[in-house]
């Protein structure tokens, strides 16, 4: 894989290593958005069909970059938050079954488990990380194996942690959860892109991904996974488009109680977005071209000697076997300035967060290990 810069609207006068809080958009998803914008300026070119082909465009893609094997267990939605409200309502909780939750993930996956435990009378469990630096990222992953029992109704977590990156073991988590009948509910907004991830390894109940992240589209729209286990819930909202028959215009008085195949139901209304639709198709396009292993390969070989260096420096990072590499966090030893390099990355125009402790950097195909070169000369 090589540098990618020249496909993204980025200054050369920033270091922009903030993929994590919101990615640069690819010049051809502008492209594409202008032209998508500009067409509603003439309504009367915009036939009954265009509400729905686009549509079934973005779902394909999707399933293909999750290798999913029906895109219709795939729907369209405006945010994290609306994704994991369908499958939070659609999941079964019993009065004291136990929710459980990574420690300080991303406040959407942990709201909606709330208000459920607080319908349902069940326990929201979190399971923390290990005190110590030490063997962290192993630690972290064998005390969710352990907290999954047999009062488990639901595990809900990332691919990779929002704030540092710490990676957990997706398949032996799922073989858990099979074991005591629970589901397994994925937020895949800070990995889907950029990370590999297999649908038909997994198996997840569910997977919901915000696109303007590692997916590079436009804020506002997002894909989800409900698997077979979803067929016959009740989304969070009645959109006509996901009714039976719905393309036929002329009889949409002819109310239906029927839902259109699988996942459709889950759909957000106006989901055919005329602007954000094809641009989320064009950028997926983009990545599926690239392909998420090339990608977390080109973000490893940029920044693995950065990581020693930092190491070096007395900063902690995760193990590499425990840790994404296109997203990772630094914690920095107790002896160094936080706000002085903060001062000192503003001033060399380096942008990263800050996330909890951990200074989050989270670089892409438009960053080259020069980049990094200039972060860790920050830290002298």
């Amino acid at each position: 894989m090589q540098h990618q810069k020249h496909l993204f609207d980025l200054s050369d006068d920033t270091t922009y290593l903030n993929c994590a809080y919101m990615s640069p958009q690819l010049k051809s998803v502008t492209q594409v958005g202008l032209k998508a914008i500009a067409r509603k300026a003439k309504p009367n070119e915009i036939l009954p069909e265009d509400f729905f082909n686009q549509r079934e465009i973005l779902k394909q893609r999707f399933a293909a970059l999750i290798e999913a094997p029906d895109y219709k267990n795939t729907a369209i939605i405006p945010s994290v938050s609306y994704g994991l409200a369908n499958a939070a309502n659609n999941t079964s909780i019993n009065k004291g079954d136990e929710i459980l939750l990574v420690d300080e993930q991303f406040p959407s996956n942990v709201y909606i488990w709330k208000e459920v435990a607080k319908k349902k009378g069940a326990v929201v469990k979190i399971i923390k990380p290990p005190h110590s630096f030490e063997n962290r990222g192993a630690l972290w992953n064998q005390s969710i194996l352990e907290a999954i029992s047999t009062k488990t109704a639901v595990i809900a977590m990332a691919n990779v942690h929002w704030a540092d990156g710490t990676l957990f073991d997706l398949k032996a988590i799922r073989e858990k959860t099979k074991s005591v009948n629970a589901m397994l509910i994925i937020d895949g907004t800070q990995s889907i892109g950029a990370l590999p991830f297999s649908v038909k390894e997994i198996e997840p109940d569910a997977l919901v991904c915000g696109g303007y992240k590692w997916m590079l589209g436009p804020y506002s729209t997002g894909m989800a996974y409900y698997s077979d286990a979803f067929n016959e819930g009740t989304p969070i909202e009645h959109s006509w488009m996901n009714r039976y028959h719905s393309e036929d215009f002329t009889n949409l008085t002819q109310y239906e109680d029927r839902y259109q195949e699988k996942a459709a139901r889950y759909s957000v209304g106006e989901s055919s977005n005329f602007a954000l639709t094809p641009m989320l198709i064009r950028s997926i396009e983009q990545l599926i071209e690239w392909t998420p292993a090339a990608i977390q390969e080109y973000c490893k070989n940029i920044t693995q000697n950065t990581v020693h260096q930092l190491r070096d420096l007395g900063c902690f990072i995760e193990e590499d076997d425990y840790r994404a590499h296109h997203l990772f966090g630094i914690y920095l030893p107790k002896h160094m300035d936080v706000e002085k390099l903060k001062a000192k990355l503003k001033q060399e125009n380096i942008i990263v967060s800050f996330r909890g402790i951990a200074m989050r950097v989270s670089p892409h195909l438009y960053n080259a290990e020069a980049d990094f070169d200039k972060l860790v000369a920050q830290f002298g």
